[in-house]
């Protein structure tokens, strides 16, 4: 082999590693040293470092861990009551919001008038900035002059306190996401149903196949793939809600209507809950990585079949 001939092919083996150090470089500086480091930081107490009195912290493992998990622990009360807050948040966002997207593409998704103006206003809550949208909903649910309450008292109810009932603060956080996401999620949908051919529909009606038949046995076979995606960002969005919270009532009253995300956000600034922020942080990742491995393997078997 000529020098020249080995230059070309080791420059042919080394180029492709080269292009990608730069992109490498950043994903090990801002995220795998970030995970390693929450990962060793939830087996310290605080964490690592020194702490106020200049001392090192203390080694613990996965104390931390028993701690938030401990109903009779400080941290473990508040970790616990914000976890169950999650999943009921998450499920609920799920369960509405995903169905109500799928619906609302399907009736903007049939020749109408005025079809662009319908999707544009459905569309809509999910172009206003979170907070923003947190806070128009603040407006709707106050007390004295929220629409919400004006609109009971013209039916004769006294109205309610949603932002200040333990009972309902959590129901409000919901009822904000589902107006949030639901359009957010019909452009998806909409994307999809819009990918079938109308043939299918075609003859699948000459077969005798009715408009429930069509959607149960064509439409939703059809939409795996984007029902999937849909479902794993609406249950990952739904661990990463912390704007909202601010304007609706900051996760009280005594955490009603806490979430995880923002429980870490109101510990990080407190040194003496470093170990159990990076623990919280953990389980988190966690609950969210089961969640979209199980509908991976749950939607992969179901195509298989």
């Amino acid at each position: 082999m000529t020098p020249r001939a080995w230059r070309e092919r080791l420059i042919a083996r080394v180029l492709p590693y080269l292009l990608i150090m730069p992109t490498l470089a950043l994903v090990l500086m801002f995220n795998v040293l970030p995970a390693v480091n929450t990962v060793n930081d939830s087996l310290y107490k605080p964490a690592r470092g020194l702490n106020a009195a200049g001392k090192p912290p203390q080694f613990v493992g996965a104390q931390n861990f028993a701690d938030i998990f401990d109903d009779s622990h400080y941290m473990g009360q508040r970790f616990l009551r914000s976890f169950r807050n999650t999943i009921v948040f998450a499920l609920a966002t799920v369960l509405v919001a995903v169905p109500l997207g799928l619906l609302l593409a399907l009736l903007l998704n049939r020749q109408q008038r005025l079809r662009s103006l319908w999707r544009f206003a459905v569309f809509y809550p999910a172009l206003l900035p979170l907070i923003g949208a947190a806070s128009i909903w603040s407006f709707i649910f106050s007390d004295s002059i929220g629409l919400a309450n004006a609109a009971l008292r013209s039916l004769g109810h006294p109205g309610l306190n949603w932002l200040g009932d333990r009972n309902l603060v959590l129901l409000s956080v919901i009822i904000v996401n589902i107006w949030k996401q639901a359009g957010y999620f019909m452009i998806f949908f909409l994307a999809g149903l819009q990918n079938i051919a109308r043939e299918l529909y075609e003859a699948a009606s000459l077969d005798g196949a009715g408009g429930f038949q069509q959607f149960l046995w064509l439409t939703l076979p059809l939409l795996r793939r984007t029902l999937l995606f849909v479902s794993v960002i609406s249950f990952t969005f739904a661990f990463q809600t912390v704007e909202q919270l601010q304007a609706l009532g900051e996760g009280g009253p005594a955490d009603s209507a806490n979430l995880l995300l923002y429980l870490i956000f109101q510990n990080i600034a407190e040194r003496r809950n470093w170990g159990y922020v990076n623990a919280m942080t953990l389980v988190l990742i966690a609950v969210v990585l089961v969640f979209t491995l199980g509908n991976f393997l749950l939607f992969e078997r179901g195509e298989n079949d």
